[in-house]
């Protein structure tokens, strides 16, 4: 039976507003000539359908699993000892589930630019849209040491996607846009300016070059989500926050998270480059004998005929302190800010030669496998081939710092990484390449023992 009562106050109502000179339904939109159109608003309007909340689950087996952790959810605690022994407690599977954000960059593809560390672990990941729809995610490709990944939305139709913008032209001062999901808030809209270009963070994992920073709001789960120029174009990929401060956020450059996406659909990895030279890092002696004030920086020892650094005019002697302004530590961080560089992208390295300080322009080459297994064999003194077991030692130089090593031996970690085949192993020989001493864990006759390589 139709409601009397409730028709009649929705009639009172809808004649209230009509005769107040109120619309009875949703608000009429500003005009478009509405000085309330602001670009920021056209911009958040064009692009916020592209930007997509990413929820990324890794399920963990083998876990206590508490009452009370039922209850009030993975994760809780009373914070009193013995409560892994509550009575209860039993080996199960929990869900774990971290927020961030993303932005669609190919509609008909499906393709969306996130952070590698946003779904770092996740058995499932699921991307939400602004219009309600949400869908399951693959993976095409990450890759931490530039903290980008690629997904695919799987089963989508008629998919927005934001305009790729160009950041090699960002001026400092200029408006700029995030949009994400910090603290699970859908598609929180900040503001804010560049502050400043070119700027370097490290953490324990590595060094990240070349980053935008903004005061632009940026907050956990705003990670993955896009840096938009007042146009609405897309200019960067926000990654992180400095926790310590307020109003300092930092950017990936879509310019060279372009390069890392175009490396990742193509060939699964960022291609890894290299110099072409050997290099030690500056002790005190080292420092006051060149007439240096402190010890930093590399001291380049060798450069190999043919490559990049011999062809750029470096040679041995010379001191590496900067790589696009960005200084040069050690000789970890020598490697480090290389591993933050993409092909085809000149590097402008500051040197000191002897009482002068010169700059060079030089372009990387790929560290390609071939290279690195040669160039393996003579810094470590192994040859090592592919084995159903994992990589095999075949030979061992006698006058190497491997000479204590056998044929057969099986190499499963370098420094602490696990390694399963060849191509972890030179991967892992890129990054330990300039070490004084490294760190192998081999498998003899069944039997694991740790070996120490003093180069």
């Amino acid at each position: 039976m139709p409601n009397f009562a409730a028709q009649s106050v929705r009639g009172f109502l809808l004649l209230f507003c009509l005769l107040a000179g109120f619309p009875a339904g949703s608000p009429a939109a500003p005009a478009p000539d509405s000085p309330r159109m602001t670009p920021v608003v056209r911009a958040v309007q064009a692009v916020a359908p592209a930007v997509v909340n990413i929820t990324s689950t890794h399920i963990i087996e083998g876990q206590r699993v508490s009452p009370l952790e039922r209850f009030f959810g993975p994760g809780f605690s009373p914070g009193f000892p013995g409560f892994d022994g509550f009575p209860g407690a039993r080996p199960g599977r929990q869900k774990r589930v971290s927020l961030g954000s993303g932005v669609i960059v190919d509609g008909p593809k499906g393709l969306v630019l996130t952070n590698a560390h946003v779904i770092a672990g996740g058995d499932e990941v699921m991307v939400h849209l602004l219009d309600g729809r949400e869908f399951p995610a693959t993976v095409k490709g990450a890759e931490p040491d530039f903290d980008i990944a690629v997904l695919e939305i799987k089963g989508a139709r008629d998919l927005p996607a934001v305009r790729l913008g160009d950041s090699a032209d960002i001026m400092p001062g200029e408006t700029v846009i995030a949009i994400g999901n910090p603290f699970g808030f859908n598609h929180t809209v900040t503001t804010g300016v560049v502050s400043a270009l070119g700027r370097t963070i490290r953490n324990d994992g590595g060094v990240f070059t070349d980053l935008i920073q903004t005061d632009a709001a940026i907050n956990p789960g705003n990670s993955g989500g896009p840096l938009l120029n007042i146009e609405g174009g897309l200019i960067g990929i926000n990654t992180a926050v400095d926790a310590r401060a307020e109003g300092i956020g930092f950017a990936i450059p879509i310019n060279k998270a372009r390069r890392v996406m175009a490396d990742l659909m193509g060939q699964g990895r960022v291609a890894p480059l290299w110099l072409g030279l050997m290099a030690e890092d500056l002790d005190s002696r080292m420092a006051m004998a060149l007439g240096l004030r402190e010890a930093r920086g590399v001291l380049v020892g060798a450069v190999f005929e043919g490559t990049p650094a011999a062809k750029a005019g470096i040679t041995p002697g010379d001191i590496i302190e900067s790589i696009n302004a960005t200084p040069v530590r050690d000789r970890r961080d020598y490697i480090n800010v290389l591993r933050n560089q993409t092909g085809g992208e000149s590097l402008r390295l500051s040197l000191r030669r002897g009482e002068k300080n010169i700059t060079l322009d030089v372009t990387p080459a790929p560290f390609d496998d071939a290279t690195a297994q040669k160039l393996m064999e003579r810094r470590w003194g192994l040859g090592v081939r592919e084995s159903r077991q994992g990589p095999v030692i075949q030979s061992v130089r006698p006058d190497g710092p491997a000479a204590f090593l056998r044929k057969g031996d099986v190499i499963t970690g370098v420094g602490g990484a696990r390694i399963k085949n060849m191509a972890e192993l030179l991967q892992a020989f890129r990054k330990e390449r300039l070490a004084g001493q490294v760190l192998l864990q081999v498998v003899r006759d069944g039997r694991g023992y740790y070996a120490r390589l003093v180069l």
